[in-house]
């Protein structure tokens, strides 16, 4: 099986030249003629360029394919080989990555597994994040879940710079939240998930979300760009973690931001994601103060999608824009609605009953 990758060179690169030393620096790392006699052995390893073609801007788009059995089926092994080293090398932006479906972790729950869980087959669900983010003590977030949950929220998660804090750890706030989701599915049937956000040192991720699951957590955040992606898989092949996995977008920028070098939005929060096991993942909509473009954000829908994954486009979602939401999205989506709920005038609940009115309008 095969994995091709396109990558995209300004106008003033030789791309042919470029694309043949990643194809093979990236691969073999060599080929001469000092090699011949094994070159059966090492051709099966090499990578080759299939095609260069021009876009309309001058940019030169160079897919490469590289053999699977160089990479261990996971993202880390691909991510160095598609770019480790060439990523230091000089202009060059990896802007698709091409995998086979068997490739990766698939989500234990997605879509359909989410939908599952809350009874909620025909519509948007509606998430919100516990603003502020820092200050609140645990007995705070019980109090905001409680005002929010009644109101008909599906989601809520800790905002993702809120770790192990001693204002509100993460035990106790798990502890406050879950006496409110009890209480709110004993006296209305209803299943609101918590995401709760795991974080530590690497060797205590694993642990932590163990004992949060144990401890009655119905769902995670991780901060996946931050942990890296081989913690989201352990995390997602784990059979004990047996709950929704919501991947955070935080860093992305750092990766994705410069226009001639890094990688795309849609391969990190698109392809990477939904190939590493995340059942859902959040990113900027462009409606919000982060700069994303539109075209980015419908193939990291789409992406994700394809694998089952929710797509949860965050920042500028607000009830008055509902309709254009669902117009944009349809109904197979995560809307997320931090200040959209949290800085209504009339409290949480309001917010959240805010975009019900609309959605059902």
């Amino acid at each position: 099986m095969t994995i091709e990758v396109d990558y995209r060179f300004p106008p003033n690169i030789n791309a042919e030249k470029q694309a043949k030393t990643i194809a093979v620096g990236q691969t073999a790392g060599t080929w001469n003629a000092n090699f011949s006699h094994r070159e059966t052995q090492f051709k099966q390893h090499l990578g080759q360029v299939i095609s260069i073609e021009t876009d309309s801007q001058g940019y030169n788009i160079a897919r490469i394919h590289f053999p699977e059995l160089n990479v261990e089926n996971d993202i880390p092994s691909l991510l160095t080989m598609i770019f480790g080293k060439y990523s230091m090398a000089g202009m060059g932006k990896v802007i698709g990555v091409h995998l086979p479906q068997h490739y990766g972790t698939r989500p234990k729950f997605g879509i359909t597994g989410i939908r599952q869980l809350l009874g909620v087959y025909d519509r948007p669900l509606i998430m919100a994040i516990f603003k502020p983010a820092l200050g609140l003590s645990a007995a705070d977030h019980g109090v905001i879940l409680e005002q929010v949950a009644n109101a008909g929220l599906d989601l809520i998660k800790d905002d993702e710079i809120l770790g192990n804090l001693a204002v509100a750890p993460t035990l106790k706030r798990l502890e406050c939240c879950r006496k409110v989701l009890e209480t709110v599915k004993e006296n209305t049937g209803k299943t609101v998930l918590y995401a709760t956000n795991v974080t530590g040192k690497g060797y205590q991720v694993l642990e932590t979300a163990k004992l949060l699951v144990k401890e009655g957590a119905n769902a995670l955040l991780l901060n996946v760009l931050t942990y890296g992606f081989s913690v989201l898989e352990m995390l997602a092949n784990d059979p004990e973690i047996n709950v929704p996995i919501f991947a955070h977008p935080a860093f992305a920028g750092a990766m994705c931001a410069a226009s001639e070098t890094g990688l795309s939005y849609s391969v990190v929060l698109g392809t990477l994601m939904a190939y590493s096991g995340a059942d859902a993942v959040l990113y900027p909509a462009h409606y919000g103060s982060l700069p994303f473009e539109v075209t980015e954000e419908n193939k990291i829908k789409e992406i994700l999608r394809s694998r089952n994954v929710f797509p949860v486009p965050s920042a500028g979602i607000r009830p008055e824009i509902v309709p254009q939401l669902l117009a944009d999205y349809g109904t197979e989506v995560v809307l997320n609605s931090g200040t959209g709920i949290m800085d209504h005038p009339d409290g949480p609940a309001s917010g959240v009953k805010a975009f019900f009115d609309r959605l059902l309008a």
